[in-house]
């Protein structure tokens, strides 16, 4: 019998939009929102609405985390300035956006070769389908997964949202 490794999904280094490294450990015991966005995707407005959730759940320990991805339909083809240029002044987006990651395929950034493990409400693991798909990290490591088409302020997230924050 084999053994198996849990990977403590908090601690996967990724590069923030500046470069540094960072984990999702640095946000301390937050509830993670992490997103996949395209500027010039059709779910683009959903934005504002993670926006919204970050304003609204901020002091009680959301933080919604951007991780731009130009893999599908080359969505996402400006370079950082670009991107938080028009996240911020388009959106008025204030939570983080990282550097540009690969989703899928063997190139995939580490943290979302583990996201990907996370089963959605139906029950679907594997491939992230497209632009925007949601994860919703707990401070225990725990994943909630939500399709793209979910949008952010959707019941069901907000009621995951609200069973899981810290504070």
């Amino acid at each position: 019998m084999t053994e198996t490794q849990t990977v403590d999904i908090r601690r996967i280094p990724f590069q923030s939009a500046d470069g540094s490294e960072q984990t999702l450990a640095d946000y301390d015991d937050s509830l993670l929102m992490i997103v996949n966005v395209a500027s010039k995707c059709g779910l683009a407005p959903q934005y504002e609405q993670l926006e919204q959730l970050q304003r609204t759940y901020g002091e009680r320990g959301l933080q919604v985390v951007g991780f731009p991805c130009n893999q599908f339909m080359g969505q996402e083809p400006g370079s950082m300035d670009e991107i938080l240029e028009y996240c911020s002044v388009t959106w008025g987006v204030s939570f983080p956006i990282m550097d540009k990651v690969r989703v899928n395929g063997s190139h995939a950034a580490p943290l979302y070769k583990a996201l990907k493990k996370a089963p959605n409400v139906e029950g679907s693991k594997g491939p992230i389908i497209w632009n925007f798909e949601k994860f919703l990290v707990t401070p225990t490591g725990e994943v909630h997964r939500f399709r793209p088409q979910t949008k952010p302020d959707d019941p069901e997230i907000v009621r995951a949202i609200e069973a899981n924050l810290p504070r």
